[in-house]
């Protein structure tokens, strides 16, 4: 029993230290204000992928486009090889529409998660609240819609950015195979909820 509890404290600190310190980062002056997303950026561009969703047990394959048409104002669309549209959205600054929604997926708890995650995708920079070094890795703390994120920066390149809640991982955005500002690979997986999206570059 004198074992038990030293090892449940330790455990305990280690739960409840921040995600930067879990990670081996410690924290320096940034001289940076923001830190850039720069993979649907290009307003000449229609960036389009191969797309699988898997949500509420149901796989949904097909293509995904996303379309920057101004400054803070992209469209995404998702359809089916054949052309048929699952979803439609979009985003103009803080403003969101929805143009089409399949009716499988007219859920309001999936369509407002849909619109976090295409958020975070489609925004391009992000203010920075702190930074975080471990080597040659950088670790960006950031916000949005009042939520807190770390963007994971190697050799000047977005890798990875977390949203975490209470010093727990909610969800990922994983990007790699990446060429000439384009991340040919993407995933935003859920931790807390049965969502996973994959993009591969067409």
């Amino acid at each position: 029993m004198r074992y038990l509890l030293p090892s449940f404290l330790i455990v305990l600190l280690i739960s409840c230290s921040s995600y930067p310190k879990k990670h081996g980062f410690v924290k320096v002056e940034s001289p940076l204000q923001q830190v850039k997303n720069p993979y649907f950026s290009d307003v000449s561009k229609d960036y389009v992928y191969k797309a699988a969703i898997e949500a509420f047990g149901k796989n949904f394959g097909g293509i995904f486009i996303v379309k920057k048409l101004a400054a803070n104002q992209h469209r995404v669309v998702f359809t089916t090889e054949m052309g048929n549209k699952i979803f439609d959205f979009s985003f103009h600054g803080d403003e969101f529409k929805i143009n089409y929604v399949l009716p499988q997926l007219d859920k309001k708890i999936l369509i407002n998660i849909l619109k976090t995650d295409f958020q975070v995708l489609t925004t391009e920079e992000l203010r920075i609240r702190k930074e975080f070094k471990n080597n040659s890795n950088s670790l960006y703390e950031t916000s949005i819609d009042s939520k807190k994120y770390y963007s994971h920066v190697t050799e000047n390149e977005l890798q990875q950015i977390v949203r975490v809640k209470n010093t727990k991982e909610k969800v990922e955005f994983l990007f790699s195979e990446i060429n000439d500002n384009i991340a040919e690979h993407i995933q935003v997986i859920h931790q807390n909820f049965k969502l996973k999206i994959t993009l591969k570059a067409l």
